[in-house]
């Protein structure tokens, strides 16, 4: 399968790099860019993305709510954004991933990184790096939000199982970690998260780990027993 790529930032040399990385793949295809986040949604539903590289600061419409409007687009259901971002511990990069956003990644990173993260998001899987992640997340979601976020649906409708699984996910833990803790296949970690996935309504890992801190079911400061 071909990953369809759209590169969104508005520095044509930044967009010039990426490109020329990810055109060395022979399974990803840069289909095209944009400089806005205006133009991202609209490349994105025009030529059937499957990954925005979405830069956060662009001038109109920024990335955060290219990211959002994607995110709730039934049409867009499954572009994946992976955010592109200067500074790893910008608290806008949480805004991001509450808006829909599948993972992130510093501009700093390496070709490897890069196409490695690609093909990661467009699989579904998004969570890139599960103890980065969780270590961005634990920084800044703890902080009030700046606008009023709704409690997650769902919640009350996830099995004890799915719900430990929801607090170990939010913790970093991959699925091998995961089945060898609770002492179950990796088939039967992936059916569960599946399930936890479709009743919170959410996209994939990355947002499960931003529902179980938004709602409290895991707090910053939280330990693993």
């Amino acid at each position: 399968m071909t990953v369809r790529v759209v590169l969104a930032d508005d520095q044509e040399l930044i967009r010039a790099g990426f490109r020329m990385f990810l055109l060395t793949e022979p399974d990803i295809e840069v289909v095209g860019e944009a400089s806005t986040g205006r133009e991202a949604v609209e490349q994105a539903r025009k030529l059937r993305a499957d990954v925005v590289l979405m830069d956060l600061r662009m001038p109109g419409m920024d990335g955060i709510e290219a990211t959002r409007v994607i995110a709730g687009s039934e049409d867009l259901r499954n572009v994946r954004v992976l955010v592109l971002t200067t500074f790893e511990s910008d608290e806008n990069v949480v805004f991001a991933l509450r808006a829909g956003a599948s993972g992130f990644l510093g501009k700093h990173v390496s070709p490897a990184q890069l196409t490695h993260a690609v093909r990661v998001v467009a699989t579904g899987d998004a969570l890139l790096s599960p103890r980065a992640t969780r270590g961005l997340i634990t920084q800044f979601l703890g902080q009030p939000a700046s606008a009023e976020l709704p409690a997650a649906p769902g919640l009350d409708e996830l099995t004890t199982r799915e719900r430990e699984i929801l607090v170990l996910v939010a913790h970093g833990l991959s699925n091998d970690e995961l089945a060898a803790r609770l002492q179950l296949s990796p088939f039967t970690v992936k059916t569960h998260i599946s399930r936890t996935l479709t009743k919170l309504g959410a996209r994939d890992r990355t947002q499960l780990v931003v529902i179980a801190y938004q709602s409290g079911v895991v707090r910053p400061h939280d330990h693993l027993l």
